[in-house]
């Protein structure tokens, strides 16, 4: 009987560990913060406000982010802008029409794959600012705020570059 129960246990954690092998995993990528806009709606107009309030947040935090060098700096600094954050958007918001807000918070949240600056962000669990406008059931646009990979503010004249790309450009010159 004692054998039996032995081998039971035996055959259990072999199939929970193939089991576990097979599970796909939530992978939580500390390293990023992104950013995510998401619409009222896909309607054309709610879509057109969602890229100027984007342009609008995206110069109003240009300044601020160029000043983080960790993304503790960045979610920290992001942390004590979130009303300034919703200020800009729902000013955009109201001089462009609209009557309803935006809602702005620092949370995690699943991202798929995306490509920004040539470096493959997987698809897994990121801390992120969200920005909800009005419903926020539409289209979304995203980015990533630290390391700034695509936070680029040139309408401002402002051009950040990431050192993490930098270093990976230059590993790869090396293969």
């Amino acid at each position: 009987m004692r054998k039996i129960c032995i081998s039971f246990l035996i055959v259990g954690i072999i199939i929970l560990s193939g089991i576990s092998l097979i599970m796909p995993k939530n992978e939580v990528h500390k390293e990023y913060l992104r950013i995510h806009i998401r619409a009222n709606s896909n309607d054309e107009i709610d879509q057109s406000v969602k890229m100027k309030v984007k342009n609008a947040v995206v110069l109003y935090l240009t300044p601020f982010i160029a000043e983080c060098d960790t993304k503790t700096k960045a979610v920290n600094m992001l942390s004590v802008r979130l009303n300034g954050v919703e200020q800009v958007a729902d000013s955009v918001l109201s001089s462009s029409g609209f009557d309803y807000k935006s809602n702005a918070k620092i949370k995690r949240e699943e991202f798929p794959t995306r490509v920004y600056s040539g470096l493959e962000l997987e698809k897994g669990f990121y801390d992120a600012l969200i920005i909800e406008l009005g419903d926020g059931k539409g289209d979304n646009w995203w980015c990533v705020v630290y390391p700034p990979l695509c936070f680029i503010g040139q309408e401002a004249g402002y051009q950040y570059k990431s050192k993490i790309i930098e270093i990976i450009h230059e590993f790869r010159k090396k293969l």
